[in-house]
């Protein structure tokens, strides 16, 4: 064996003695800092073919719930190995707990939530945080418990072991988190992402609905006892001196160091998201990392990375937690990847950032009324995660403008000043998207190797201001999102930019995971995730990428697994960005894969359930797969990506595309005959 390769097994025994035991997966983020690494190795790039579907597990959702609101779900949960069970939730807060190496249940928790909620983020409950009683006997009731928030907004306690509600936690094992405020409707506010516990207190934000009125619910970020549910503290990031706005909350899953006591918050940002004039100022510590003292809820720091936001640029990703080697030493740092695809680097201990970053001049010229920062925070030395401005040659046109004009014709009138450019009443082009760049799925970080790796989207959003005396009589035209803005002299449109044919104005990929060497600042490589072959007709299999809201999974094995909007998990060689395999889905997993070792297997696990708001299909499956034991052949489930279907892209893209003249030169001989 070479020195260069005994280094890099010492390193990945060294790591994995500072993380969760090898076999579990205990955190929504693989540890309490959300690096999303796994020491497993059994499944390596040499092996990955073999991969086989170990098992299959139906929720029932798509059976058990009224149709509308199954058709409003999310199914965006990571499992957790703990106690011998992966438990998870479903989008309606039901926790479930499964036998990991046959996913039978062994139990079900049914919270009761309700069907006529219309929850402003969809039925989602993205995962459950595990907690043990140091203090209470060993076979204790409640010893072990799990958290989890609710879309009725509700903190809940259970028996990691059972499934019983913890009795002595709050009101029979829930507490009902105060809003303070009446709501416009019952699903205004909710709770989307997992808590996080450390050092006995249990913390839990909020998802509350955009865009629609400027006093909002505020954005309060609560500390509650793990044993009792009694209130510890309260944290709201927004300073309310000479404003009036809500949120700033933290829909985002959070990190927890327990060493240091500090727990650390994504925080969104103010309302409403594009107008910003009864909100002067920076709007601190909206936009921002933010870190408060988990046991007080008092601030440490807190590092804002949007200014003044009217672009819907919060933050919302898990900040990573990790100790990276800068060239000047080994420091401990949080990583916090945006919608913008920056990538920050701050010190854990005071948030000041490891490398500059500079206050850049940025576009002007609002609407009335509104009060721009003259100035936006940009990283130097880490590179963004892909390009920020969306020229006339990054138009995607698949077909003559003479045939299909839609996408220039969307775009052509847009205000498009480059990144920040500010909404505006003709119309401005927003690129990245208010969805990313980087979503809720955030980043994993490979401790052994210093490499980060994150999925990021590529899209285009039309935003329009309406003046309110239009806004009051107007119906939003389907597909386009409408915000009243109720309190503000404007009210908001946003659509996707995408063509009479369905697909994306701005060229593939649409969809990309990213390797970055965070020391020497530089991308390592890029690899477009997913292709059209679950949304074009005859299942073809055009590699443009999907959108991607999830993240990823990285082990020591040398792989990066993920999902995307098309229904496979794939592996990624962690080295190369080669895509080496795929495993069918029943639907797409829009999840965060985990991956576990039990009784001597790795199994690799994600949630297949779709995503409404994206208009896939939907479902209620969770999937595993594992190698192959000795005697079983190749799965129809698994399958390398140099299948024959993949020879046939060129001509199938050339048959596609005739056939999208003929329809539409079909539709305008009609029109013009009517």
């Amino acid at each position: 064996m070479s020195s260069r390769r005994i280094a890099v097994w010492a390193a990945v025994i060294s790591v994995a003695a500072t993380l969760t035991p090898a076999s579990a997966w205990q955190y929504w983020g693989g540890d309490a800092g959300g690096t999303r690494f796994s020491p497993l190795v059994q499944i390596t790039p040499a092996n990955v073919d073999r991969l086989v579907r170990a098992w299959e597990y139906h929720t029932g959702d798509s059976e058990r719930r009224p149709p509308a609101a199954a058709a409003r779900t999310k199914f965006e949960a990571t499992p957790l190995l703990v106690d011998d069970s992966l438990v998870f939730c479903t989008p309606f807060n039901e926790v479930v707990a499964l036998d990991p190496g046959t996913g039978a249940q062994k139990w079900r928790f049914d919270p009761k939530v309700g069907y006529g909620l219309r929850p402003a983020n969809r039925y989602a409950c993205r995962g459950v945080a595990h907690w043990v009683d140091e203090r209470a006997p060993a076979d204790a009731a409640c010893r072990s418990r799990l958290f989890m928030g609710t879309v009725d907004a509700r903190l809940m306690a259970l028996d990691a072991r059972t499934g019983q509600p913890c009795a002595g936690f709050g009101a029979d094992g829930e507490v009902r988190i105060d809003v303070a405020k009446d709501l416009l409707w019952p699903g205004e506010f909710q709770i989307t992402s997992a808590p996080v516990v450390g050092r006995d207190v249990v913390v839990v934000g909020s998802s509350i609905g955009d865009n629609q009125r400027v006093d909002a619910p505020a954005g309060t970020v609560r500390g509650f006892d793990a044993r009792t549910g009694q209130l510890r503290w309260s944290f709201d990031p927004l300073i309310h001196d000479g404003i009036t706005a809500g949120h700033g909350n933290v829909w985002a899953p959070m990190s927890v160091d327990e060493e240091r006591g500090l727990v650390f918050l994504p925080t969104s940002s103010p309302s409403p998201d594009f107008f910003g004039g009864a909100r002067p100022g920076d709007n601190r510590h909206a936009d921002s990392v933010v870190a408060l003292r988990i046991a007080t809820g008092a601030l440490v720091w807190s590092f804002q990375t949007t200014h003044h936001d009217v672009w819907d640029y919060d933050l919302p990703a898990q900040p990573t937690l990790a100790r990276l080697e800068t060239g000047q030493g080994a420091r401990d740092v949080v990583m916090q990847p945006t919608k913008q695809g920056f990538v920050f680097v701050l010190d854990r201990d005071t948030g000041l950032p490891v490398w500059p970053v500079e206050e850049r001049a940025v576009p002007q010229g609002a609407v009335e009324g509104e009060g721009l920062s003259l100035t936006q925070p940009f990283p130097t030395h880490v590179p963004p995660l892909l390009e920020q401005r969306v020229a006339s040659e990054d138009i995607f046109r698949v077909v003559p403008r003479i045939i299909d004009s839609s996408c220039d014709d969307q775009l052509a009138p847009l205000r498009n000043d480059g990144l920040y450019t500010p909404p505006t009443t003709g119309g401005t082009l927003l690129y990245p998207m208010t969805g990313g760049g980087v979503n809720w799925g955030g980043a994993a970080f490979d401790p052994v190797h210093q490499v980060l790796y994150v999925n990021v989207s590529r899209a285009i959003h039309i935003i329009r201001l309406i003046p309110r005396d239009q806004a009051d009589r107007m119906t939003a035209p389907r597909g386009v999102d409408f915000g009243l803005q109720r309190g503000a002299p404007f009210a908001v449109t946003r659509a996707v930019a995408m063509s009479r044919l369905g697909l994306l104005c701005n060229r593939p990929p649409w969809g990309e995971m990213v390797a970055v060497d965070l020391k020497a600042g530089r991308i390592l490589w890029r690899s477009t995730v997913g292709t059209t072959e679950d949304r074009a007709p005859l299942g073809l299999a055009f590699k443009w990428g999907t959108p991607l809201v999830n993240g990823v999974a990285v082990t020591a094995g040398g792989l990066v697994f993920t999902g995307a909007m098309d229904a496979y998990l794939r592996a990624f060689d962690a080295g190369s960005g080669e895509e080496l395999w795929q495993g069918r889905l029943p639907v797409p997993g829009v999840a965060n894969p985990m991956t576990y070792q039990w009784h001597g297997e790795q199994y690799v696990v994600i949630a297949a359930g779709g995503h409404s708001e994206a208009g896939t299909t939907l479902g209620d499956s969770v999937v595993a797969f594992r190698l192959a034991r000795q005697g079983e052949g190749p799965s129809v489930w698994s399958r390398t990506v140099d299948r024959p279907g993949g020879r046939f892209a060129g001509s199938a893209l050339m048959i596609s595309l005739a056939l999208a003249v003929l329809v539409l030169v079909w539709r305008r001989w009609r029109l013009r005959r009517v």
